[in-house]
């Protein structure tokens, strides 16, 4: 029977009930402060032929066709129109990291609305939307289409892909996104970005595309409570450990490798000039989306 196939352990018509709910929250916002905004946010948008008409005295002369002036004895220039339709492509990492989360939602899950709220905008908008998973490995492409089934189709891939490996190549997903993306994109890269050594391709892309990272956190990747001793796995190798959490020196080492991170993180984006809006599994990262995108539009 149909409805008695799984997906990620989910029964089919459980799997689709959720995807559901995710665009049920997501449609207020998208109806209400996205549709028909975001476009102006971005810079892949351009002007493209529509007609010829005949040249009128003040146009522009830069805009005069030879070929059909010759053909037609009067004078005729070319008419442009704003372009309109956008691609927007999600590169989104679903590491073994995904998986982590310390309040009522995993960093994967929460990552998962974001991409829903882009995707309905931007179908809301009628533009394409395509996807790219990777973890150290590129896991899944999907083709850039328009249309809320085909939103809904990447929001279920996004929830319930299943991952052949575990840690984060983010240089590999660049590179790749690079080489299959040959026109002018809205790319969103979505990760934690535990990763090292991906600032070139991070620039390359940046330079013809419009990049913008999303980082999705938990507040225990910040701090770590003073309780005791705890059993910890590390989500994308696999290894458990055990840490003293009340010892003034892991406290002080937790503390210096995540100021160390932030730091090196934050050189790489500026250096590529590249927007980074760090979102958190415990806040309200929609209305945090929104405010990017107010902010955008006044920069």
């Amino acid at each position: 029977m149909a409805d008695e196939k799984k997906r990620g352990g989910e029964k089919v018509d459980e799997v689709l009930s959720k995807v559901r709910r995710i665009e049920i929250s997501t449609r207020r916002i998208v109806d209400t402060m996205l549709s028909g905004q975001y476009h102006t946010r971005f810079k892949g948008q351009g002007m493209q032929f529509s007609d010829f008409r005949e040249y009128y005295a003040g146009d522009d002369i830069r805009h005069i066709d030879w070929k059909v002036t010759a053909r037609t004895q009067l004078a005729h220039i070319k008419k442009f129109e704003e372009e309109r339709d956008l691609t927007v492509y999600l590169v989104v990492d679903v590491s073994g990291s995904r998986e982590f989360g310390s309040v009522n939602k995993t960093k994967g899950e929460a990552l998962a609305e974001v991409c829903a709220l882009l995707a309905f905008a931007a179908v809301a908008n009628n533009d394409r939307v395509g996807l790219i998973l990777f973890s150290d490995q590129i896991e899944r492409h999907i083709p850039p289409k328009k249309g809320r089934g085909h939103a809904m189709r990447l929001v279920t891939e996004i929830l319930y892909h299943k991952s052949k490996g575990t840690g984060t190549n983010v240089k590999q997903a660049l590179e790749y996104y690079a080489e299959v993306v040959k026109n002018t994109a809205v790319v969103f890269l979505a990760s934690d970005f535990y990763d090292k050594d991906y600032e070139k391709a991070l620039k390359r892309v940046g330079r013809k595309h419009d990049l913008i990272a999303l980082r999705m956190r938990d507040v225990r990747e910040k701090e770590v409570p003073p309780i005791g001793k705890i059993e910890m796995q590390d989500a994308e190798t696999g290894s458990i450990f055990w840490v003293d959490t009340s010892s003034y020196a892991f406290q002080k080492q937790f503390k210096a490798e995540e100021a160390r991170f932030e730091q090196q993180l934050a050189t790489s984006f500026s250096q590529a000039e590249v927007d980074r809006l760090d979102l958190w599994t415990h806040e309200d990262y929609f209305a945090k989306v929104v405010g990017y995108f107010s902010k955008r539009k006044r920069r």
